[in-house]
């Protein structure tokens, strides 16, 4: 798969639409999680399913990194949800400032140090998701993204 280019024309059927701006700091990070789950709840996911726990996880993450890695002073990052619920699939889409900045290729990963406090937040990524990988759409943004499947409803 090109990690340049995401998967999204694989997808068939109806598909919902979640998309918001949030300050590019860790209360917006915190945001987007909490935003997720709410999403995933009111799409017929609750808190509690796996489903809806496996992409607050990612969001986090994904959110995490764009407020670490990708902030642009005065600048936002955006989260986008995709809900393809034929397939019970939702992409997890976080643009952030930093095109300049992209992420390891997925399959290149390497552990982290087990003594260091951080770089493991895109080892959770691919091991929960799908797929995932990074895009960049204008001379401005980046995307990072990935898709998981939710299993079936509780």
């Amino acid at each position: 798969m090109n990690v340049e280019i995401a998967p999204v024309d694989e997808h068939t059927g109806p598909a919902r639409h979640f998309r918001i701006r949030l300050s590019a700091t860790a209360r917006g990070a915190l945001l987007a999680r909490h935003l997720t789950a709410e999403q995933l709840t009111s799409w017929g996911w609750p808190y509690d399913s796996d489903g809806n726990r496996t992409a607050s996880l990612l969001v986090a993450e994904l959110a995490a990194n764009a407020v670490r890695h990708g902030q642009v002073r005065g600048r936002d990052f955006a989260l986008r949800l995709t809900l393809y619920a034929a397939e019970a699939t939702l992409r997890i889409e976080v643009t952030d400032a930093r095109p300049d900045r992209s992420p390891p290729l997925p399959g290149t990963l390497t552990p982290a140090d087990p003594e260091t406090e951080s770089g493991r937040g895109l080892l959770l990524v691919e091991s929960l998701a799908t797929h995932w990988g990074a895009t960049a759409g204008d001379p401005y943004t980046k995307t990072v993204w990935c898709e998981v499947a939710l299993a079936c409803r509780t």
